[in-house]
Parts: C-alpha cells; structure tokens; sequence
C-alpha cells in the first residue's frame, strides 16, 4: 500500500522532531560506568567468591604507586616517600597505606622479639643505609614485594574508603603527589586507576569523537551526492536515532559502559544507510525521467526501495541482537539498545525522509546517470562487472587464495586475560604493569580461603605446602600468609641451626604464644588482612604474572589440584579470576553471537527469497568476511577482548545488507529481461552505487574510532573496517562471479 507522504507530511516531520527533544531529556541523565567487575552477572562464581572473602577481610582494591629511583634507599627519595606516606594518613580516607614506613620489619634482639615498622628513621650515611638493605633483604614481608630485587622500585599501596568514588580517590592522590615533588619517576596502577582512566577517555572520546564523526559524514555525504538534501535527509535520521538511543538508555537504567560509547558511533556509522539508498535511487530517476515531478520520483523511490530497506534493517538488528547471546551485561544491553536505534533509523527513513522530500524542489541532474563515470566509485563498479562476468573463475580462485592465507591465522589467535591492554603502550598503566611483572612477581593475584582452627599446626603446615609448592611454578613471584608470618616470627625467636628455627611449630599453643608476642610488640590489626579477629578464616595470597590465558590456567589448575587434596580450603578468589571468567566469558559469547547471528541471517534469506540456496549465498561473503577477520586479528597480534567479541554480530548485520540490495536489484534486472550478464552490470553501476556509498559511510563512521584513546576501541574501528571492506567486495564481486557461474534459480522466479 502507498503512502501519501504529502498528505500526512506534516506528522511525519513533526512527530520524529518532537521524540527527540523529548529523548534529550534523559540523556542529561547518563553516567559513565568503568567498573569492568560490574559488567558481569551477580551470579557468576567468582564474583560470589570475591563477596565471600570481602564480608570476612574488607574490600582490597588498592590503588598502587610506583616510585622509581637510582636507589630507592636515596635520603632524598626516601622523604619524599615518607612525606607522602604521611600525607595520606592525615586525610583520613584510605584504610591502609602500605609503605616502607608502614610495613613491618620482626627481628630478635637479646632474646626478644621486635616489631617496627621497615624504616624507623632515614639512613644519615652510608653504613645506616647498607644495615637497612641488609634488613629489607631478610624481611620476606617486604623483599621483592614492596622493594625490588635491585633497590630501584618500591611500592606504596593506598586502599580507598568504599565511599570515594574514582575522580575524588584520585583528585586527592594527584594532589598529595604534586604537593611533595621530587626528582623520582611516579606511576599509578591498579584497578582504580584502571577504571579512573577508562572513564576520562571515554568522556574524551564522547566529547571528541561524536562532533568529528558527524562532521566527517556531513562531508563524505556531500562528495557523494554533491546536494544539500544528500547531505541533510541522512544526518538528520541519524542525529534522531543517535539521541534517541542514547536517551533510551537511561530510562532503561543501563549505565554508559566502556563498549556502550560504541552506540553513538554505531548510529553515526549505520543510521544514515536507509536514507542513502533513497537519496541514491532518487537521483537515478531524476536523471532517467526529468519530466516526473517531485512527488512521482518519491512514490516510485519507496515502492522500490520499501522492502529491501526493512529487509535490510531486519538483518541488522537480528545481527546486533546476537550481541544478547554474549555473557556480558553491557553486550546485552547494547544490542537491545541498537536495536532500537536502528528501528528508529528505518522507520524515519521510511516516513521522515520521503515527507521532506516531497516539500522540496528537483535538484539538478547527476552525470553518472547520462553515461558520464565521473567518481572513482563508478569506474570501480565497472571494472566489478566486467571482471565478475568476464573472469568469474579468477574472481573465485583470487578470494579463495586470500581466505586460505589469512585463515591460517587463526590458529595464532588469543584471547586476551590482561585489562591493561585496554591503553596504549605508552600509558603509565602499561609502563606500571611491566615493571611488576619484571620485580615485583607479577600483578596477578589468587586468594585462597582456609577454614577451621587457624592454629591448628596441621592447617598452618598445609599453608606452608601450598607456600613451598606454589613456589616452584615459574609463573609464581610470591605467595604470603599467615604462615609466612609464623616462620618469620621463628627466625626472629631462635638462632640459625636451632631445630625451631624457620619452621611451623607443632604445637598449637606455640603458634598462639608467637602471635602473642608479636601482638606485645606489634600491632594485632596488622593480621586483620590475612586472618580474621576468631582466627577461624585465613586467606593465602598468590601473586603471579600471565602473559596470556594458557599460563593464567596453569596457575590456576594447579592450585584447583592443591584445594581439591586439603580439606581446610574452601574456595579461591580473585579479581584476576574475574578477568579470567571475562576472558571465558568472551570466547563463549562470541561462539554464541556468531551461531545465532549467521543461521538466523541465512534463515531470514530463505524466507525472503523463498530459497534455501538464497540463504547459504547470502551467508558465504558473511564467513569469509569472518575467517579473514579472526585471522587477520591472529597475524597481526590483535587479541579477542571485550570490544573485538562484538565484531562478528555487528559485521555480519551490517555486510548482509550488501548481499540484500545485490540479490533485490538483480533479480529487478532479470525480471525487465536483461541476461545475467547485463543484470551483472547493471546491478553494479546503479545499486551498486548505493550500496558503495552505504559502505564507505559505514566504514567512514567507524573511522573515528582509529583516534579513541583506548585501544580496543582504536582495534575495533580497524578491525569493523576490514571486515566491512571485506564483506563489500565480496557483494561487489564474489556474489556476482558466483550467480554468473551457478545462475541460482532464485534469482529467475
């Protein structure tokens, strides 16, 4: 049925124009949420586990500092360290600060033991300052954890109260740090800093991107079509769609997460498709019937163009409702929202753009359509045709070489376990998390629950075995607890050679006295992160480095092997078991994603063409537009994270709308009695414009992302790029060599 858009124009206009001032309401709303913990269901294990061990011991999500130094012993560098130290108590909003002045040194003197704090006072010479060295490196609680081997790291680990959020935790640890400058090189790390990044470049990127993505699709929309109404029709469908998913998702609750800021760019890169289709196709009849008026050009551009536009839609969103198959609440929500946006952008593209357009007068006549191939664009489709319909044997054998090359990169794909490669190389995070790998034993960390009589010597000597045991992994640089402090205490009560020397007494009521007389000397709250106030919970901490998920399992199955023989554990738990589960979690949502997207897409073909054979073609540059991507992505190093694991859903429902328009147009040019190989042709130089200009608006829109200032989103733009580029040619040329050989019959009916 028609639409008269001239009749009903005024509410077609209006109606659209009023949603979006409405939908900017809620955008006010939106807020930026960087926790990477949160975007995983409440009910996975090892977000329970971490629960558990927080009711118990607190919340442990320090903010780590890095001081670097000639020698971190240096009078100069220790003020500075000291100062800061103290800098930190006095604001009265960290629970812990650990320090060289905080940390505890328990040493015998003439028959007693003595707890104080690693540096009393600042070395006055040379000597003071060897007796100090001498002491860090025989005090396991801080040798090589909070100082490094050479003396030119250490570390002081501040831990925020829960109320802070991240901007005031860290306005006030970059205020302390410019308040006591000195010469020593400062680096932050930890997760904190990980999610206070994260939340800066995403605001940065909103700010930047959004503006010069739109400003970059004014001026490729003007060179395509060189008239106002080319440029203005599509980004007004495409500002609407973007504001109204972005007010959408406030008043669904969802918060703004790192792949969330992917929407906006999405609708700068997606929305406008529709409306170049019909931008496209209305010029072609302007050239090709200068007599119609206005209003005919519009009514016979919808009735063409109606039912590939939903088609084309349609695949889209059942592509980007994969995204509801991946583990990760914010792939979720971004599919739903897209979804929406794209909904949007069909129906203003249905209604919107033809009611305006009737209240415009004819623009001028393209060349391109009176045999002028003015655009690199048109001499490409024409060099398409002919080799598609001329060479269509090299056309398959040259595609096939290319998968075959690239698919074997495959096979050096990874999965990505390291959140720091979210930033640039050249970030302070990166820099950080090299040198604690290097001297610090990594900056991954495992917590082990026992449960029972702390004190039981046969509990303490299983802690000591899982200590002596997990030592002898390479990937292990130091495993703590509250056996540690046990055979540090005997180091301090008896002599070398002594039979009580460094070990784990045997009687229960010894291991009680040792905490004793650590308590008269020390602090009893030193212990309430490792043991709790009844002494019936300990924790055992294991820190170690992974490069990647194969070693990060090694570690992790070999103390799965340790738990499952001690009846003492409990459970194991860890932020880096989190990234291990998001890591998981990645590989199986995008199996999940890829299996729904591509059946549901060759399903959809076979009920709009009635024909299975419609549904396997249409799904062939689809899977290779995927084999190539995964195996570039092996070749070149990029890892699957995150923001990669989305690619496929969103590739593969933007690139079938290539295939769409192709088989909808051919089977117009079979149809009117042209042969395949004039169809070919004439598929290519006329929609195949569209579909062209569709592409590179796509791909355009994506582009901006190459200058994000987080990685993965810079991995992702490059990545959508190539398989966007990937799925084009395939329309453009594989398709078309393929129907000249196979002639589906289809495309005959």
């Amino acid at each position: 049925m028609k639409v008269n858009f001239r009749k009903y124009r005024f509410w077609f206009i209006s109606i659209p124009v009023l949603i979006t001032l409405l939908m900017l309401l809620p955008v006010r709303n939106a807020k930026i949420n960087p926790d990477l913990m949160e975007y995983f269901p409440d009910e996975i294990e090892a977000k329970l586990n971490i629960e558990k061990i927080e009711e118990t011991f607190g919340k442990n999500d320090p903010v780590i500092i890095i001081f670097e130094a000639g020698d971190i012993l240096n009078n100069n560098t220790l003020e500075r360290i000291q100062k800061i130290n103290s800098a930190f108590l006095k604001t009265q909003k960290f629970t812990d600060v650990i320090s060289l002045f905080e940390s505890k040194y328990i040493r015998g003197e003439e028959g007693m033991m003595l707890v104080d704090p690693v540096i009393i006072k600042i070395p006055e010479n040379e000597r003071e300052r060897e007796d100090v060295r001498s002491e860090i490196r025989n005090n396991p609680l801080v040798y090589k954890l909070l100082v490094s081997e050479d003396f030119k790291y250490t570390l002081m680990l501040v831990n925020p109260m829960e109320n802070l959020s991240d901007n005031e935790i860290f306005e006030i640890i970059n205020k302390v740090l410019s308040d006591h400058k000195g010469t020593e090189r400062i680096l932050l790390s930890g997760l904190p800093f990980l999610r206070y990044e994260i939340q800066q470049k995403a605001i940065r990127d909103l700010l930047i991107l959004l503006p010069s993505g739109l400003i970059i699709m004014i001026l490729f929309l003007y060179l395509s079509f060189r008239e106002m109404r080319g440029v203005l029709l599509p980004f007004s469908v495409v500002l609407m769609s973007m504001i109204s998913s972005m007010g959408i998702m406030p008043l669904l609750h969802y918060d703004l997460s790192i792949i969330a800021v992917l929407i906006p760019i999405m609708m700068i890169a997606i929305a406008n498709n529709y409306g170049v289709h019909i931008v496209a196709r209305y010029q072609e009849l302007n050239a090709l019937y200068p007599d119609w008026d206005m209003n005919r050009i519009v009514s016979e551009v919808m009735s063409l163009l109606k039912m590939p536009l939903i088609l084309t839609a349609l695949t889209t969103i059942i592509g980007l409702l994969g995204l509801a198959a991946q583990i990760m609440v914010p792939a979720k929500q971004m599919g739903l929202v897209s979804s929406a946006g794209i909904g949007l952008a069909l129906l203003l593209s249905l209604y919107f753009i033809p009611s305006v357009m009737t209240g415009l007068k004819k623009g001028r006549i393209r060349k391109t359509f009176k045999g002028h191939k003015e655009s690199v664009i048109d001499h490409f489709l024409m060099w398409a045709g002919k080799m598609a319909t001329e060479k269509p044997y090299a056309v398959i054998t040259g595609f096939l070489l290319v998968l075959i090359f690239l698919g074997t990169g495959i096979s050096r794909l990874h999965v990505s376990i390291n959140l720091e490669k979210m930033m640039p190389a050249s970030h302070p995070l990166r820099i950080s998390t090299n040198i604690a790998n290097t001297n610090f034993g990594g900056t991954k960390y495992i917590s082990v629950l026992f449960e029972g009589d702390i004190l039981d010597p046969d509990l303490m000597h299983t802690m000591d075995n899982f200590e002596t045991n997990l030592k002898k992994l390479p990937e292990v640089g130091n495993v703590s607890s509250l056996a540690t402090v046990i055979k540090t205490i005997s180091r301090a009560l008896h002599d070398p050679g002594d039979k009580y020397y460094d070990v784990i007494p045997e009687n229960r009521d010894a291991i009680a006295q040792y905490i004793e007389f650590y308590n008269m000397s020390g602090d009893p709250d030193d212990f309430e992160k490792i043991v709790d106030f009844n002494y019936t919970k300990a924790i055992l901490n294991v820190q170690f480095k992974a490069n990647d998920i194969k070693e990060f399992n090694k570690v992790a199955s070999y103390i799965k092997d340790l738990i499952s023989n001690s009846e003492y554990c409990t459970l194991m738990a860890g932020q880096s078991l989190m990234e291990k589960e998001m890591s998981e979690s990645i590989v199986r949502g995008q199996i999940n994603s890829l299996i729904f997207a591509v059946f549901a897409i060759a399903l959809l073909l076979w009920i709009i063409f009635r024909s299975l054979t419609a549904g396997l073609l249409g799904t062939i540059p689809l899977l290779f537009a995927l084999v190539c991507n995964f195996g570039l992505m092996g070749w070149t190093g990029f890892d699957l994270d995150i923001a990669t694991s989305l690619l496929s859903s969103i590739a593969i429902g933007i690139g079938v709308d290539y295939i769409i328009h192709f088989f909808w147009r051919f089977k117009y040019d079979l149809k009117n009695g042209n042969n395949y190989k004039t169809a070919v042709i004439n598929t290519l130089t006329t929609t195949g414009r569209g579909i062209s200009i569709n592409a590179f608006s796509v791909i355009i829109g994506f582009s901006v992302l190459l200058f994000s200032g987080l990685t993965i989103l810079k991995t992702f733009g490059l990545l959508i790029i190539f398989s966007l580029l990937v799925c084009l040619l395939c329309a453009l040329l594989l398709v078309p060599a393929i129907c000249m050989i196979f002639k589906p019959e289809f495309l005959q009916k």
